[in-house]
């Protein structure tokens, strides 16, 4: 296969290929999704898309935060001209409303019915100074805790595309700019996606330059010949084009996790060129230029590309977990290591043929005295170095339990973004920006929503929402309530209170006719489901999950169950959730990873026991990892607990490369203490400079404004220096006690 006029072919072909890329010019795509963390195969997720369907989406909006500068607000010319922004967004394709103070309307109830009156009037200086005094009930809602600024609260087209959120987005600030007024904070789903947007494509450029900066210099460093630098650099460029050409013809579009795809495949990739030059000097001391090509590719392309199986298949275990964003980053980012693989084979043995190639001598002969040191202590020390990799790991298992889970909405984004900056704002004045949501259901045919005994119910865990997150105001039918009884005490703000049974009397004519206005959006029509909605500051899952269990006792114990349900659900609840499934999501992916390395360890040795030894030394980096993310203060949560399975699937390759040389040594006849040794000296410096590889690329993550990229670059660089700790002097440890074993059977045969 690795014959020169094979390789030539190989070379044209993937000219061919790379030619009919270039022509087609596949261009990438940046999303960012929230509901591509929501976990699938959910019981509240199905509930959620059912609520959407009788209510709307609860995170298709956009809050802005207005001030008039210096000045104060609340004067009649900068109020007009906000009202007049206010209707100008009104209508622009893609908004469906505004809600803000300045066209607030409360109800009145007269002897000739309902009429309406304006919350804010500012046609005269009397009006304005008589409105304005009664605006403290909105404090926290419409008006900010300070009452320096109002909201502006827009709600944009329902299920909005990227493309079209960036639009409305781009012409609402377009009719910002024509008004000039500068809003004083931003924050909504089509505002956070965009700058997520803008940052991702920003980094990915950064990350892709900075990886082949470091490949030259790596490569320059190692082997200071041009060809050996021009040659992967060629290799790589190619397998990578291919690697995003088949993401992008596949459809999928690249989100917060594929800024660290070029870096991962480039690495990886350079990885396996690193094992395949490093054995080809040395054959090139020996044999003729074709014959040492032949060789080292036949001889490598097995172990190598089982390296590369493991790798990727640690990255496709992801797949098997719930979250469709793991899913798919786990999926193209397996697949794509594979495409960059077959580059790797398939190009560079033509490229070896066709250009000169020379290798310095002395990097590997002169670390052999080093590593037979090495070798030599370990044989003598392999009681205390089997107890103390015990110990180190069970100390770290230990603090590993002490490790919290707990995620963000928006954990990701820098912590000194502007929109972090704005979230703040929002948190402290306007009491947050992430969605509440709570359905309420009648739990019988005879229950009707708005009758006062089920207004009671939901005014109860209204009252305990609000000593749970510090009187936040909230949406419900008893919104409704407070508004008639407000409305029939001639719009006195101190009646917008939840009525007592005489007041509900009062009300009851206009209660049911009312409700039509806020069908849809507050109650369904039948009068048997409904929601509490609400904004609250992020506080973390962890926290969340205690308030909602709170809240699930008192609703036990305080709500008459046989009247009306209240159940979570909503964006925040549903991202919270995923976030709370770690553990699980942890474990299914480690899961796949070991069983799928098992069976490669079990089908190449042919042997439970050797698949068994190979596996040991790989769960101490894991370990490792987690007494790491104690001492750093690390939380679990989706973006940290994929990094298991995927630092598994990289730190193996270690492993997998000595066990593989350790059966070619017993299989040319040596006893196993020799073939160790053998194996330790071939193998050990190209494991340490493929390490040291690795662990650079990887390296280059942390400065990544994003937390998943920048932990996926600290957890992984220090779990691939422990994988080297153990590949290099656990693993001889164990090997050594199945001695007797190998000595009774037939040298080279490793079957049981």
């Amino acid at each position: 296969m690795f014959a020169k006029s094979i390789s030539y072919f190989f070379l044209g072909l993937a000219l061919l290929v790379s030619l009919a890329l270039v022509i087609l010019r596949p261009t990438p795509e940046f999303n960012y999704d929230f509901d591509q963390f929501f976990p699938q195969q959910d019981p509240d997720l199905d509930f959620y898309q059912e609520f959407k369907r009788t209510f709307e989406n609860d995170n298709d909006y956009l809050l802005f935060a207005i001030n008039n500068g210096e000045e104060d607000w609340l004067d009649s010319s900068f109020l007009a001209k906000s009202f007049q922004l206010q209707q100008s967004i009104e209508l622009l394709d893609g908004v469906d409303s505004v809600i803000s103070i300045l066209s607030l309307k409360k109800p009145v109830i007269g002897v000739f019915g309902i009429r309406e009156t304006q919350v804010l009037n500012w046609s005269s200086e009397a009006n304005l100074k008589r409105t304005s005094a009664d605006l403290s009930i909105y404090r926290s809602g419409l008006i900010s805790e300070d009452g320096e600024a109002f909201l502006l609260w827009i709600k944009n087209e329902q299920n909005i595309s990227k493309e079209k959120g960036d639009q409305v987005y781009e012409s609402i600030q377009a009719e910002f700019r024509k008004s000039g007024i500068v809003p004083l904070a931003v924050a909504g789903k089509i505002q956070a996606q965009g700058d997520f947007v803008k940052l991702m494509q920003s980094e990915f450029g950064l990350f892709l330059g900075l990886s082949f900066l470091l490949i030259l210099l790596v490569l320059t460093l190692i082997y200071r010949n041009w060809t050996a630098v021009l040659i992967p650099v060629i290799v790589l460029a190619v397998g990578v084009a291919w690697a995003f050409a088949w993401i992008v013809l596949s459809g999928r579009s690249l989100d917060v996790m594929s800024i660290m795809q070029p870096t991962i495949f480039l690495i990886v990739g350079m990885s396996a060129l690193v094992h395949f030059f490093t054995h080809l000097s040395n054959e090139l001391r020996t044999s003729e230029k074709e014959l040492a090509i032949r060789s080292v590719f036949k001889i490598l392309a097995i172990p190598v590309g089982l390296t590369i199986l493991t790798t990727g298949l640690g990255f496709i275990s992801l797949y098997f977990t719930t979250i469709p964003a793991l899913k798919s980053f786990g999926l193209t980012t397996g697949i794509g290591i594979f495409v960059v693989f077959f580059a790797v084979i398939g190009i560079t043995p033509g490229l070896l043929f066709l250009l000169p190639v020379k290798f310095p001598r002395a990097n590997q002969s002169k670390a052999r005295p080093f590593l037979l040191g090495i070798l030599t202590w370990i044989f003598h020390q392999k009681k205390k170095i089997a107890f103390g990799f015990l110990g180190l790991s069970a100390l770290c298992i230990l603090l590993g339990t002490q490790v919290k889970i707990n995620g963000f909405l928006l954990d990701s984004l820098p912590k000194d973004h502007p929109i972090q900056a704005d979230l703040n704002y929002f948190d402290a004045q306007f009491g947050g920006s992430n969605p509440l949501e709570i359905s309420i259901q009648a739990q019988s045919s005879e229950v009707n929503l708005l009758s006062f005994e089920a207004l009671q119910e939901i005014h109860k865990v209204e009252e305990k929402l609000n000593e749970l997150f510090a009187q936040r105001e909230f949406i419900s039918p008893v919104t409704l309530a407070k508004i008639l009884n407000q409305a029939q005490n001639q719009g006195d703000v101190d009646a917008y209170v939840f009525p007592s049974p005489a007041q509900y009397q009062r009300m009851s004519r206009w209660i049911n006719r009312a409700s039509k206005e806020y069908e849809g959006r507050m109650i369904s029509s039948d009068l048997k489901t409904a929601r509490i909605s609400g904004r609250l500051p992020d506080l973390g899952s962890l926290e969340m999950q205690k308030r909602r269990e709170a809240l699930e006792q008192f609703v036990g114990e305080e709500v008459d169950k046989n009247l009306i349900a209240f159940r979570w659900t909503g964006t925040a609840y549903l991202i919270d959730k995923g976030h709370e499934s770690v553990t699980w999501q942890m474990a299914r992916g480690l899961f796949v990873a070991f069983l799928l390395v098992g069976l490669i360890a079990g089908f190449l040795f042919k042997s439970w026991r050797i698949s068994l030894i190979l596996l040991i030394p790989n769960l101490f980096p894991l370990f490792m990892m987690l007494g790491l993310m104690y001492m750093l203060g690390v939380e679990f949560k989706l973006s940290t607990a994929i990094l298991f399975s995927v630092a598994f699937g990289i730190a193996v390759d270690d492993s997998i490369h000595f066990m593989t040389r350790l059966k070619f040594e017993l299989g040319q006849g040596k006893n196993l203490l020799y073939a160790i040794k053998r194996t330790f000296l071939e193998t050990g410096f190209a494991i340490a400079l493929t390490t040291l590889v690795l662990v650079s690329g990887f390296g280059l993550l942390i400065f990544s404004q994003f937390e998943v990229t920048y932990f996926t670059g600290l957890l992984i660089s220090a779990s691939l220096i422990f994988a080297l700790l153990a590949d290099l002097v656990l693993l001889p440890v164990l090997l050594l006690p199945m001695k007797k074993v190998w000595e009774a059977k037939n040298p080279g045969n490793l079957e049981e």
